[in-house]
């Protein structure tokens, strides 16, 4: 900061000072603070950012909100230590869906009918949420009316490529020459590019340092696709399942009683976690390693080592800003690739991403009351519309349906047009050693260990086992 900035900022503040001592707050104003755990990336810093800028308690309290900041590598196990301890540290908490019946059975979440009730502009934002959301993010148990939580992030996958090499007139040439198929430039031409082109495509980037690359050569070794194959937490499974869906198979199904044994390792899921598999070998070597989390597959496309990646939404805000990414304005987004069905179509079914927050059991009424303001403030239409512009997205129908939002960011269409697709993992309490399980035998199979059948067929009957001893399978 130049000492003009400096001088500026510092008679702003010693401005702010003197209205405050100008317009006291009311006497019976409360210093209110609320600690909310959250993941430590661009939609919660900038929530952060916002509030502390522009918040104002509409009761005249004085209410401060303290984010804590957790990698995503560590973010359930410290949360889940935090509310299994009894500490009650946090009075608001940004989850992801798949925690809510854990710690709603818990006791540790708070149920929001009742508010939502009493309140018409809670009424509001339910009735102008996406539907998708509603039942994802929102509902426990999965897809019923009971309300836990608000969208704080919507995310979902998609695709980003590099326009300077898709769009090479000579590219183009030599990919169809090869594969007699269309290298896709354009967003409509994403549209019709499934799996089996998509790996076509991995094939085709695959270059040596010096080789020829677009108008130059490749400065390092070169790689055509990337999509999440990580051990830590839920990465590869969020791939996988995407994967496993589009192909007709499925996960266990946790709105019925069937066994596991024969969905989780049917012939289609077999093939399709074979497929997915297939892939790997046209990626950076780290994807065979267990390593290649959201972050590794945006940060090695950012570097300029890979041809197009899917990965979600809530990371390509980094990959167009010049400081950050060597290819900031050389990317084009678009929808993920899917699976060719008999018809023709393309199946995009994938794991939907984002977050809601939601408000802890043991908070005051002075607190829900400030933790459902800020939860009105942050969905408001201009909040969430700035939010949108500085590389968020929304979950609101009013700010989705803004003939504008795809214009927002680059990748906003596609984050649209890709909604209809969205499904969601388990919501039940023993999610976590069923996502860990299937992590675990998911890595084993990524990293040449076992065969997909093989990872399967152990996820299966450690599902069916646990699910039976819990009584969700009859």
């Amino acid at each position: 900061m130049g000492m003009l900035k400096a001088s500026i900022a510092a008679l702003a503040a010693a401005g702010a000072l003197m209205g405050a001592a100008l317009a006291p707050a009311p006497a019976s104003a409360k210093d209110i603070v609320i600690n909310m755990a959250a993941p430590d990336w661009l939609p919660t810093r900038f929530m952060q950012e916002e509030f502390d800028k522009t918040y104002k308690a509409k009761s005249g309290n004085n209410v401060k909100l303290v984010i804590d900041f957790i990698p995503w590598g560590s973010f359930y196990q410290r949360v889940a230590a935090s509310l299994s301890s009894g500490e009650k540290k946090y009075q608001m908490i940004v989850t992801d869906s798949q925690w809510l019946g854990d710690f709603v059975e818990g006791g540790h979440y708070l149920k929001l009918n009742k508010y939502i009730d009493a309140d018409p502009e809670l009424q509001a934002i339910v009735a102008d949420l996406h539907p998708v959301l509603l039942s994802t993010s929102s509902s426990y148990p999965y897809k019923s009316n009971n309300y836990y939580g608000f969208p704080q992030f919507p995310d979902n996958l998609v695709t980003g490529f590099r326009k300077d090499l898709f769009c090479n007139e000579t590219e183009r040439a030599n990919f169809k020459k090869q594969f007699n198929q269309t290298l896709p430039c354009y967003y409509n031409e994403w549209e019709d590019v499934d799996w089996q082109r998509y790996e076509n495509i991995g094939k085709f980037f695959q270059r040596k340092k010096g080789d020829k690359l677009g108008d130059g050569v490749a400065d390092d070794d070169f790689y055509g696709i990337a999509y999440q194959a990580g051990k830590p937490y839920d990465f590869a499974s969020m791939q996988v399942n995407g994967f496993i869906w589009q192909a007709g198979g499925d996960i266990w199904d946790e709105t019925s009683t069937k066994p596991a044994i024969g969905v989780v390792n049917s012939d289609k899921a077999v093939g399709a976690f074979e497929h997915y598999l297939s892939l790997l070998k046209y990626m950076p070597p780290v994807a065979k390693t267990g390593q290649m989390d959201i972050f590794v597959v945006q940060d090695l496309y950012m570097q300029g080592k890979v041809a197009a990646i899917v990965d979600w939404v809530g990371v390509m805000g980094p990959v167009i800003d010049p400081k950050l990414s060597k290819v900031a304005d050389k990317t084009g987004f678009a929808e993920p690739p899917g699976t060719r069905l008999a018809d023709n179509s393309i199946s995009r079914w994938s794991n939907i991403g984002g977050q809601p927050f939601v408000l802890t059991t043991w908070n005051s009424d002075d607190v829900v009351k400030e933790g459902l303001d800020i939860v009105k403030w942050w969905l408001s239409k201009p909040v969430q519309t700035k939010f949108v512009k500085s590389g968020g997205q929304s979950g609101m129908l009013s700010v989705m349906d803004d003939p504008a939002y795809a214009t927002w960011a680059p990748y906003n269409r596609a984050y649209l047009d890709n909604y209809q697709w969205q499904k969601d993992v388990w919501h039940i309490p023993e999610f976590f050693p069923l996502l860990t399980e299937q992590q675990e035998q998911v890595d084993k199979a990524v990293t040449g260990q076992v065969t997909a059948k093989e990872a399967l067929d152990t996820v299966a009957a450690f599902q069916d086992k646990l699910l039976r001893e819990d009584g969700r399978i009859k």
